[in-house]
């Protein structure tokens, strides 16, 4: 029988032992032969263990728009531990969180008035798929439970999510999903006519019209809600077509149907904007956001929703819950803080103003490795873009993963990896100089990859 645990105890693994931790969406066997560690960041950069300066091209994971380690940010978190560790939001609230509600939905677009705090992307789809189910039920509309997604599109990690998800690895293990959420819509994407496009692609009215088609299958009094996201992200950058949204927008009004932004990537100045909605002059009913509401500082993310959803939750009694749904940490005292601290600092530095002058830059740099070995697409959006390289025939993956591998150790740069393809969502502080490094890294990497197959 083993011992229990004592805290008093002699540790057997030393601090740097790496097989306790299970790294998520990575190959673990790899990673832990050959780490690669990150040990401090400031700005653009990080410093590993050795000191070795590497470029951060994904803003951390999407996450820190601002840059590693602004001053304010961090002194905003610091003053608020000090002052209050925790409070809770059931029953009870704190200011802060109130403050950072109302600005967050001064940030969104008119008509979308309230904000539900979670902790990540993936509670926020989450909530949102609730919400969307629970607000027809309580319309007395209760045969609406269908939730339509998107092929590619990436949703966070709970079931939920998943469910209405289209990327096929994040689902396949993890079966029987929700039910009610097994239509999507086509990924709005033609590599014939698309590929090395810059920006935004051309409008194709058929893409959104397949939401028609599902809902002639299913009947609309079905369907809840669709929810996309502006900009697929996770699933390879793919941006949307001009007019996709608008029409998307106006099927779903023309049936009852509700529309759920995923700007869990797009929102807080990626796309030069404060939501894509914004960029795309759509107002979903409900928009789902996280990463860089704190700049990656503390987890944080949420929903902001219409009066209409809102007001349709309340009860006449007094004592009454409105939504049996939250989480221990809904509002977090220090969460608020960091949000409230990286709203103002993204305002003082007029960073959202700044993605949109650096969008054409990065634009020019990436698409300038069309004719770099390995190279079968460029896309591109806002401060985001993708090199998709040629999968090994045997071996799909492969090539991306070593392109990744190689710009770590052989050219400083941290990039993102989706499939065989490369990602770049630099942080909006990201100069010149700083996106041509990273487009000269890429193209030496893939000079150096075998051309087999």
């Amino acid at each position: 029988m083993i011992a229990p645990y004592s805290p008093s105890q002699t540790p057997t693994k030393t601090p740097n032992d790496l097989d306790a931790f299970w790294l998520p969406f990575t190959p673990n066997r790899h990673f832990k032969n050959h780490p690669r560690l990150l040990a401090s960041a400031s700005g653009m950069y990080y410093l590993d263990q050795s000191g070795r300066k590497i470029l951060d091209g994904i803003a951390g994971l999407w996450c820190v728009n601002g840059g590693h380690s602004p001053k304010t940010i961090i002194e905003a978190v610091a003053r608020q531990v000090q002052e209050l560790d925790f409070a809770p939001c059931f029953q009870f609230a704190h200011p802060k969180a109130f403050e950072l509600a109302t600005r967050i939905a001064g940030l969104a677009p008119d008509g979308l008035e309230h904000v539900f705090f979670v902790n990540s992307g993936s509670e926020a789809v989450e909530t949102a798929l609730k919400i969307a189910r629970a607000y027809f039920a309580g319309k007395g509309e209760g045969t609406r439970y269908r939730l339509i997604g998107r092929e590619r599109s990436y949703h966070g990690v709970n079931f939920g999510g998943i469910s209405v998800g289209g990327i096929g690895n994040n689902r396949k293990a993890f079966g029987p999903l929700i039910p009610g959420t097994d239509d999507h819509l086509p990924l709005p994407y033609n590599h014939t006519r698309d590929a090395f496009t810059e920006g935004e692609y051309k409008f194709d009215d058929s893409y959104a019209e397949e939401l028609e088609r599902i809902v002639g299958l299913h009947g609309a009094s079905t369907i809840a809600a669709v929810i996309v996201e502006p900009v697929t992200g996770s699933g390879g950058v793919f941006p949307t077509r001009r007019g996709y949204l608008q029409l998307l927008r106006e099927i779903c009004d023309k049936y009852g149907i509700l529309l759920i932004f995923d700007e869990v990537i797009s929102g807080f100045g990626r796309l030069g904007h404060g939501f894509a909605a914004e960029r795309y002059g759509v107002v979903p009913d409900m928009i789902c956001f996280a990463k860089a509401v704190t700049n990656g500082t503390i987890p944080l993310g949420g929903v902001v929703l219409t009066e209409k959803i809102y007001q349709s939750f309340l009860q006449e009694a007094d004592h009454a819950i409105d939504i049996f749904h939250g989480h221990t940490y809904t509002g977090h005292p220090m969460a608020m803080a960091a949000g409230l601290a990286t709203l103002d600092y993204y305002r003082n530095e007029n960073l959202f103003e700044r993605a949109e002058k650096m969008e054409p830059v990065l634009s020019a740099a990436v698409h300038a490795l069309e004719r770099a070995p390995h190279v079968h697409d460029i896309r591109n959006v806002g401060m985001a873009a993708a090199i998709e390289l040629r999968p090994e025939k045997e071996a799909p993956g492969k090539r991306g993963y070593e392109a990744m591998i190689r710009c770590f150790e052989e050219e400083d740069l941290v990039v993102r990896l989706s499939g065989d393809t490369l990602v770049l969502s630099p942080a909006l502080i990201a100069g010149e100089d700083e996106i041509g490094r990273m487009a000269e890294a890429i193209h030496m990497v893939l000079g150096r990859l075998p051309e087999n197959n």
